[in-house]
């Protein structure tokens, strides 16, 4: 048999591995029955698709039409990088970190933050975009999450709001 699909078989194969470990840790809870689940039983059952999904995707690889082998291409360590930092820092930003001396700057500098370092992972990114795109989803989080799910977390930094 040969490999059609690097992308689609690589892709295949992690997602059967992150689906058997889901399925795996889930056994560490109560997992119940349909009628009466626990704790466990959705990571179980979301284990289980994703495992057969990987698998079939895997299979699938063996029998693309991709005429070049649809190969692998470079690592993109730029948008990793920029993704993974924007997530740290809205982390850090929503609500701070005492040990360090960072206050909490609230949900509405988190989210900007967020947003405006996330952009810098595509080329060509904008800070206008960027901005508009932050003022959206900072207003759409807060009546979602705090007008309408009453959820308690700070929303301006600490020392506004002190």
């Amino acid at each position: 048999m040969k490999l059609a699909s690097q992308k689609d078989f690589f892709s295949g194969l992690m997602f059967t591995i992150v689906g058997i470990a889901f399925a795996v840790g889930a056994t560490n809870f109560t997992v119940g029955s349909a009628a009466r689940m626990g704790p466990g039983y959705f990571p179980l059952l979301l284990g289980i698709v994703l495992s057969i999904l990987g698998v079939a995707i895997t299979l699938q690889s063996f029998k693309s039409k991709a005429e070049d082998g649809d190969p692998i291409g470079r690592f993109a360590w730029r948008p990793l990088g920029y993704i993974i930092g924007a997530n740290v820092a809205f982390g850090v930003l929503l609500v701070g970190v005492p040990a360090l001396g960072i206050p909490a700057f609230g949900m509405f500098v988190a989210i900007y933050a967020l947003v405006i370092i996330s952009g810098y992972a595509r080329q060509g990114s904008s800070l206008k975009e960027s901005l508009v795109l932050g003022t959206i989803l900072a207003l759409g989080s807060y009546f979602a999450f705090v007008y309408s799910l009453n959820l308690q977390f700070p929303v301006w930094p600490a020392f506004l709001s002190a």
